[in-house]
This record gives structure tokens, sequence and C-alpha cells, in this order.
């Protein structure tokens, strides 16, 4: 809120894109990773902790895909098409790091520290952070390249 006014969602969008491609990034992928941390939650009492993890990371792509798509690589000159498949290996190569990380962490790492609290959730957020590194390279050099 500038002076008590509020912003629009174009005017926001439009100072988004100010900031420098590093930063909406790590807005942008921070709030896939919201996503995908939260909806895990509920999937953990349908299906087992990998397999939720698996699925919320699913969900967090198709979020991050659109955000960055939009916020983050909006100058890619490449197909669509070109973006979503070299999209999904990009993330299928994270999505192996995210699952064996926390599985790491939730079922060896932390109990061997004698955390208790949240094993789980935090295991979770470990992984998406492990994640995220190689997600930036590898969504810029080849996702959203501008070739």
């Amino acid at each position: 809120m500038a002076g008590g006014a509020p912003v629009s969602a174009q005017e926001a969008g439009s100072r988004m894109m100010k900031m420098p491609q590093a930063v909406r990034f790590i807005i942008a992928g921070g709030v896939a990773a919201l996503v995908n941390w939260l909806v895990r939650f509920p999937l953990s009492y349908i299906v087992p902790f990998a397999g939720a993890v698996a699925a919320a990371n699913v969900i967090g792509m198709v979020f991050g895909f659109l955000s960055y798509r939009l916020f983050v690589f909006p100058d890619s000159t490449r197909l669509v098409t070109h973006q979503v498949r070299d999209f999904i290996v990009v993330n299928l190569v994270s999505m192996v790091v995210v699952v064996l990380v926390s599985v790491l962490f939730a079922d060896y790492l932390l109990p061997m520290m004698g955390w208790r609290w949240q094993v789980e959730a935090i295991s979770h957020a470990i992984g998406i952070a492990a994640g995220a590194v190689s997600n930036f390279f590898g969504h810029r050099q080849f996702s959203f390249a501008r070739h």
C-alpha cells in the first residue's frame, strides 16, 4: 500500500517485473514451494509420506510453471510445448532430490539427532530447499532459455 491506497494487481505485477530475475525466481519459487509444502499435509492422510511428497511436488510444479513463465522468464521465445517438456524434465530431477532428501531426513537423520517434533514437515521443507538451486539453473538454461 502506497500512502494508504490499495495496490492494484496490475501495479503489483508491474513492480514485480522491475525486480531482478533472481529475486522474481525466489518469490515465485518460494510461493510454489509453499504450495508444495502445504498440500502435502492433507495428502499424507490419503497416501504414505513419500507418495504425498511426490504428489505435492507435482502440484507445486504446475503452480511453479505458471508463475515462472509469467513473472520470471516472460521473454523466452521457445515454444510453450518445449518449455513444458523441459520444465517437467528439470522438475523430475528435482523431485527425485526432494523425495530422497525428505525421506533421508525423516527416516534417518532427524531421528538419529534425537529430533522428534514435526519430523515429516521439517524433512519435507529441507527436501524442497535442496531442489531449489538446481531448479533455478535448470529452468534458466533449459526450460525458459532465450533461444
